[in-house]
């Protein structure tokens, strides 16, 4: 049998560093665009690092947050941002003949949509240009011409509802990294301290000035047409409100932005300690078997056979009232809760996979070759799985956020006035039939539509690695998203 011989040049298996110096243009093109993007937002991104430093550490109950701290978020607060509220505003008021202090002195409602819209598509730029940098790495710098990941990647391009999914999680992730420039208004203004702001808005002779919190009180959506404001309609403040007001009279679209956080804060946190101990648990039983994976399997068999619903209540009124029940509004206490009961089921979904890689021949040729367990299951059992932690990954995040809703639909969730997608869908559920009807519909749908997003993301991603299991869907063999 004739030896395989190596395809490769000596430059094509230069080191990457080499291979960047041989061949330059590409990469400084890419890493120049890059730093543009960058350097337009860079001021939103040092203000987004330093409110959640800031906001880590007031999470901590007792605990204040230090001098330095607050001085170097005022420091990045005037630092120059593109796409921010103070760059394009959208609040101002009519004088009787044109706006002031809105952009160019546009509407207050085309102000916010040219400012949103401009947001959509900076971050949607920056997402392509990240696929330009991958792409320009495979086709310039990467030593191979296939690898197993270009036809994974392919077949993603090609799976219309793994793309949607993607579409759908992408304008979630803006909304939350972007939520003080998408909002109309401010969370301190808005919702947290509304009586120490104020607005100025035109009273048909002349203008005035009143608090927010008493501009609030005016713009209540309460079920009757006299006592509600709609989707992009204005108060009698002259202040837009593009998904309308709450029964208290503060902006929808504020609560839902920042509540965006919150929902996607305690999914990360529950899903990422789910993961992690699923994925020791999967890899300890695969590579010792025996006593150990029997004791995982009741372990795991007693969780499971908790009542979840009644646990996840039970412990959040009795930790409510706790130090740890403080944490970032109750925040913290959730996603504990979440990741607690939720990784038996992560478990089982990686724990197959896991015991067909410990019976490969190369699993014995590294224990022959006397590796430690550690790193046998680190280097030739973990990549194995990482495959499914994608997949069931991304489907128990969307879970997590619908059951984080309906925990705060029924008052048991994040405390309040920290805003919540469940509250709002609570706060709207008598006015569903009435002139009120976006207070409960435009959350509720949303969330609908953000876990239908990572259920879709998630699919794709399986259908992709494993092409086969499309066919066994259609088959009646499995269902979609079997499993998570």
């Amino acid at each position: 049998m004739a030896t395989p011989t190596n395809t490769f040049t000596t430059a094509e298996a230069a080191p990457l560093r080499e291979r960047l110096a041989t061949n330059p243009r590409p990469a400084a093109v890419w890493l120049g665009v890059a730093a543009v993007l960058f350097a337009l937002q860079a001021g939103a991104v040092a203000q987004f690092l330093t409110s959640l430093l800031a906001d880590a550490v007031s999470a901590l109950p007792g605990v204040a947050v230090p001098e330095g701290i607050l001085a170097l978020e005022r420091a990045v607060e005037g630092l120059p941002t593109l796409l921010s509220r103070e760059t394009i505003p959208n609040q101002g008021y009519w004088n009787g003949s044109s706006y002031v202090g809105t952009f160019l002195g546009l509407s207050p409602d085309i102000a916010w949509l040219l400012r949103a819209a401009l947001i959509y598509a900076y971050s949607f730029a920056a997402l392509g240009w990240l696929w330009v940098g991958y792409d320009r790495y495979r086709t310039h710098y990467r030593i191979a011409d296939w690898t197993p990941r270009d036809d994974v990647v392919d077949r993603f391009r090609g799976h219309s509802w793994g793309l949607f999914g993607v579409a759908v999680v992408a304008m979630f992730l803006v909304m939350v990294l972007f939520a003080p420039a998408l909002s109309p208004t401010t969370t301190a203004a808005n919702l947290e301290n509304p009586y120490q702001h104020e607005v100025t808005y035109w009273t048909g002779g002349g203008t005035d000035t009143v608090t927010v919190g008493q501009a609030n009180l005016g713009s209540q959506s309460q079920g009757t047409p006299q006592e509600n404001v709609g989707p992009m309609q204005y108060d009698d403040y002259g202040r837009i409100h593009p998904f309308g007001t709450l029964p208290s009279g503060k902006d929808l679209f504020t609560f839902i932005a920042h509540g965006s956080r919150i929902s996607l804060v305690i999914g990360l946190v529950s899903v990422g300690l789910s993961v992690s101990i699923a994925i020791v648990l999967a890899l300890l039983t695969a590579y010792y078997q025996g006593k150990v994976d029997l004791g995982a399997v009741l372990v795991s068999d007693a969780v499971m056979g908790m009542p979840q619903l009644l646990l996840l209540i039970m412990l959040s009124v009795i930790l409510s009232g706790t130090w740890i029940g403080k944490i970032y509004s109750g925040a913290f206490v959730l996603a504990l809760i979440f990741a607690a009961t939720g990784w038996p089921a992560m478990w089982r979904s990686f724990r197959g996979p896991a015991l067909q890689v410990s019976n490969r021949e190369w699993v014995d040729a590294a224990k022959s070759f006397g590796q430690t367990p550690g790193m046998i299951m680190r280097k030739h059992m973990l990549p194995y799985i990482t495959g499914y932690v994608l997949v069931y990954g991304s489907m128990t995040l969307g879970g997590a956020i619908i059951a984080i809703a309906g925990l705060s639909f029924l008052g048991l969730g994040v405390n309040p006035p920290t805003p919540e997608w469940g509250r709002a869908v609570n706060a709207g559920q008598e006015y569903v039939t009435t002139a009120s009807w976006h207070i409960s519909l435009i959350p509720g749908i949303l969330i609908t539509l953000v876990v239908t997003g990572f259920n879709a993301l998630g699919d794709g991603v399986r259908d992709a690695i494993d092409p086969e299991s499309d066919a066994e869907d259609q088959g009646g063999a499995s269902g979609r998203g079997g499993g998570a």
